[in-house]
């Protein structure tokens, strides 16, 4: 892959602990939507033993100008860093990695797994499909607590408008804790919430990311429901 210097532009919160980074895109520099790149602090204020360097999911459309990627918000020297870059600074960027991204036959639905953070592909593969007026069937699960924690969540929604092939199943599974009305899915995604969706099992691929957790449950209830290993694809994000 190629290194290049990446500008930071701005900074802004897409849902509670959830904070997305803009950057100027290099010139020359192109991806697939789902691909991620390796982002590298060139002489931050600090450190600690997780280092400076942090792999991050290319969360725009490859059609955009800019580059964007989310993430949750722990308190690591590298996100304090991250979080307090001044507009202008520097960092190295070393991209693209990952086959994390859409099948080319149309013929077979995509159905999409996905948890928390993991969204952050999901919507670049998403938006594209929709840029590039796909024909593929696409189906995107997207599980979190609260509303108040799905990043993009709205627009992900809203873009059943523009895409017929693609639907959105949300499901949230602490609206105990929500000061948010909901009226889509609660519970886990599981066996029977699939069927209630794309009512064939075994006929899409399937993409699966989130937690390790949470994709190693989400094979277990394919492999279960007789879908081949073969056409289950996954993004594991760990430490967030």
């Amino acid at each position: 892959m190629t290194i290049y210097n990446i500008e930071f532009l701005k900074h802004e919160e897409v849902a509670e602990g959830t904070m997305a980074f803009h950057f100027k895109k290099p010139e020359g520099f192109s991806f697939k939507a789902g691909q991620f790149a390796d982002f590298t602090l060139i002489n931050p204020k600090e450190t600690d033993e997780e280092g400076n360097v942090r792999g991050f999911s290319l969360t725009n459309p490859p059609y955009e100008n800019d580059i964007m990627i989310a993430t949750r918000m722990r308190d690591t020297a590298f996100k304090r860093n991250l979080k307090s870059l001044p507009s202008g600074s520097i960092l190295k960027f070393d991209a693209p990695y990952g086959s994390f991204t859409l099948h080319n036959n149309s013929e077979t639905p995509a159905v999409f797994l996905t948890g928390g953070i993991g969204i952050t592909p999901v919507r670049s593969i998403v938006l594209q499909a929709a840029k590039d007026k796909l024909p593929h069937h696409i189906f995107l699960f997207y599980s979190n607590k609260r509303p108040e924690d799905a990043a993009f969540l709205e627009e992900l929604e809203v873009l059943e408008k523009e895409n017929s092939n693609y639907k959105f199943i949300g499901t949230m599974t602490d609206m105990e804790k929500s000061h948010q009305k909901w009226a889509g899915e609660t519970g886990y995604i599981n066996k029977e919430m699939l069927l209630k969706h794309v009512h064939d099992l075994k006929k899409p691929i399937y993409y699966i990311s989130g937690p390790a957790a949470m994709v190693a449950a989400m094979r277990q209830t394919l492999n279960a429901a007789g879908v081949d290993d073969d056409n289950i694809r996954t993004e594991e994000f760990s430490g967030y």
